[in-house]
């Protein structure tokens, strides 16, 4: 099997795409607008593949951006410039609707995907990319060259290792992308270990799950009894959107709480050669020995990296819900903790479309205060709404004392949110004056 890999880095990728150009295409237009444009188009080009390296940060989806994409691009430039009108020069909104949402925007089917590429098609595209001073990054210029041996000798000059930043990226995302790599090689080292027991005077593999399996029996909390729920939200009130919504939660987490009860159960008795060792008990063998969540679990329930995280996760979970039936509607709400966030903010909106009169759900929009409070101050619910936390900001920071965002500290990658209430407001009266909000995206999961 051969694959035709994209080479790594910038400089890498522009020499294979320089050497893919002839003499006879670089001198095609005797237009000066078409080398600067040929070579904005072939860093553009370096840049949009080398931003998958970094995971969700680089691209939400890794899309297989390829030469023909590069192609399009410049036969388009090679047409435009050919039919362009001297006087007006290059139609720069044309050029950049072609990059952003034909030649390569094609391919984006993520809306904040396309957001970046029409961000990138932006900064990089127009009359001032022509200028001596113009620059990509430090250190990344358009360089004036006549021949494609000049292009190379420049493209030689560039630096070996590039910062995140030549993307666009902060320096923090160099960190996510080591330690991706290193969770990726350590898991083909772990995917491959031997997974006999030792023969040797030691505990063996399997001795070593059964006492964990008796350990995490132990902490197991107690099943959710069905008619002593259906009591309290009767009480609650039944009909009630976040209430819906609660016994939702509550069947997903009954489910979870009985599988991981069979596993460990079942898990001991073949261990002691009581039952047969089934193919998802040897994998929840292999992955609990390797600190790894079971698939038969994490199908049903959660990402986690490790077993440990996941059931303190299980554990605060139950607690949330078992709170929340029995205790009453807690004043704030731990939103990470919920299989369905949607569906939580989707009853919050419920809840306050029928406590206003005259207000339709399809017209009722989702807002959010960022409080500057903790969730240990938190002593009241609000008067309408919910306080959620439990939420991070990845690849940026967050200034307490002003409500804004700000650049991400060195070495930081993640920052707690402070207490966020949520509410909804009529659409007709929204401020109409949201120039100076960030719709920043929301994900379950790093």
């Amino acid at each position: 099997k051969f694959t035709n890999e994209p080479p790594q880095g910038i400089k890498a990728g522009l020499k294979r795409t320089y050497a893919d150009i002839s003499q006879d295409q670089l001198e095609i237009s005797n237009l000066p607008q078409w080398k600067p444009m040929l070579y904005g188009l072939a860093f553009l080009h370096t840049t949009v593949q080398e931003r998958r390296k970094f995971g969700p940060l680089g691209w939400n989806i890794p899309y297989e951006f390829n030469q023909s994409d590069f192609m399009a691009t410049m036969q388009f430039f090679q047409n435009h410039l050919d039919d362009m009108d001297l006087k007006k020069g290059v139609s720069w909104s044309t050029a950049r609707y072609m990059i952003g949402e034909v030649q390569y925007g094609g391919r984006v089917t993520d809306d904040y995907d396309k957001r970046l590429l029409n961000t990138f098609a932006k900064s990089w595209f127009g009359e001032h990319m022509f200028q001596p001073t113009f620059l990509f990054y430090k250190g990344y210029n358009i360089p004036l060259c006549k021949t494609v041996a000049e292009y190379t000798d420049c493209i030689e000059k560039l630096p070996l290792q590039d910062t995140p930043e030549a993307f666009g990226l902060h320096k923090n995302a160099d960190i996510t992308y080591q330690n991706n790599t290193a969770k990726e090689v350590m898991g083909t080292i772990l995917s491959i270990q031997p997974k006999d027991s030792s023969a040797g005077s030691g505990e063996t593999r399997e001795d070593v799950v059964y006492r964990m399996a008796e350990d995490l029996q132990g902490k197991l909390p107690p099943d959710f009894v069905r008619h002593q729920v259906r009591a309290m939200l009767h009480k609650m009130g039944h009909l009630h959107p976040l209430n819906i919504f609660l016994r939702q939660e509550i069947d997903r987490m009954q489910r979870v709480i009985a599988a991981v009860r069979v596993t460990l159960k079942d898990l001991k008795l073949a261990i002691e050669g009581t039952i047969i060792m089934s193919e998802n008990l040897r994998d929840a063998l292999d992955s609990m020995y390797d600190a790894l969540v079971p698939a038969s679990w994490k199908k049903i329930s959660w990402e986690s990296a490790t077993i440990g995280f996941w059931f303190t996760e299980f554990l605060e979970r139950h607690t949330q819900f078992h709170a929340w039936v029995f205790q009453g509607r807690p004043h704030q709400f731990w939103m990470t903790g919920f299989f369905n966030p949607q569906g939580f903010l989707t009853a919050m909106r419920q809840e306050v479309t029928r406590a206003h009169k005259g207000w339709a759900l399809d017209s009722v929009l989702l807002f959010n205060e960022v409080t500057k409070m903790t969730r240990e101050e938190v002593t009241s619910p609000p008067h309408e709404g919910v306080y959620v936390y439990g939420l991070y900001l990845e690849g940026a920071g967050w200034d307490r004392r002003n409500c804004k965002l700000t650049e991400s500290q060195h070495k930081v990658l993640y920052v707690q949110m402070p207490v966020v209430h949520v509410y909804a407001i009529n659409a007709s009266d929204a401020n109409k004056d949201n120039s100076k909000l960030y719709s920043c995206p929301l994900y379950k999961k790093p």
